[in-house]
């Protein structure tokens, strides 16, 4: 259950009911990288979710009662359990659905975090696809979403001189997680341009 396309709620907006059994719901906004780390996740794992969109330049008065910070991406589930920040997001699904994407090694674990931290500088040392190894796996997917976004903010050519970065971006654009959630480079750059101008209509651009 997915409901990405949908429009985003703002100020004076009814806040949605319960949480369905078996579903988790994730507050979300269309464009923002750090979401869509969660969303990312949600999808690898084929965890059953729900997502509301939330307008961050007129953010709902009841939204600050899930995150006091106001920010996405923020879980909710059926008991009313409230989790936010991106990387913690992703590593609650991670240990609470099948389908592990960090690894169970504790080392292997904690090595993915440090690439997390201080990715921009460890790529000389990078010898596999991706960044976890051979396969995909969680580090890689809470990375990507700023690199999808190389091209709307006019900075693409950053990485013509990084050939094992730029087969890792090839790599990922073939994952059919990727390929779900991909948004449109021009789509990003219209974002962005509302956004940067503080429209209220930023959030919901194509829709």
């Amino acid at each position: 259950m997915s409901q990405d396309s949908s429009k985003s709620l703002g100020k004076g907006s009814s806040p949605p009911g319960p949480v369905l059994d078996g579903v988790i719901r994730v507050y979300s906004m269309r464009f923002c990288p750090f979401a869509q780390r969660t969303l990312l996740v949600l999808k690898a794992k084929g965890i059953k979710h729900e997502v509301i969109n939330i307008n961050l330049k007129n953010k709902p008065e009841w939204f600050f009662k899930k995150n006091p910070s106001g920010l996405v991406p923020v879980l909710e589930t059926s008991q009313g359990q409230l989790i936010y920040e991106s990387v913690i997001t992703c590593e609650y699904l991670d240990e609470t659905y099948p389908k592990k994407l960090f690894p169970e090694d504790p080392y292997e674990k904690a090595f993915q975090k440090m690439i997390l931290e201080l990715f921009s500088k460890v790529l000389t040392h990078q010898k596999t696809t991706f960044f976890g190894g051979n396969t995909i796996s969680m580090i890689d997917y809470l990375i990507w979403p700023w690199f999808e976004r190389l091209g709307a903010y006019g900075i693409a050519d950053c990485v013509e001189h990084t050939l094992k970065l730029k087969l890792w971006i090839a790599a990922m654009k073939k994952d059919p997680t990727v390929k779900a959630l991909l948004r449109e480079e021009k789509a990003l750059k219209h974002f962005l341009h509302l956004y940067f101008q503080n429209s209220l209509e930023a959030c919901d651009y194509g829709l």
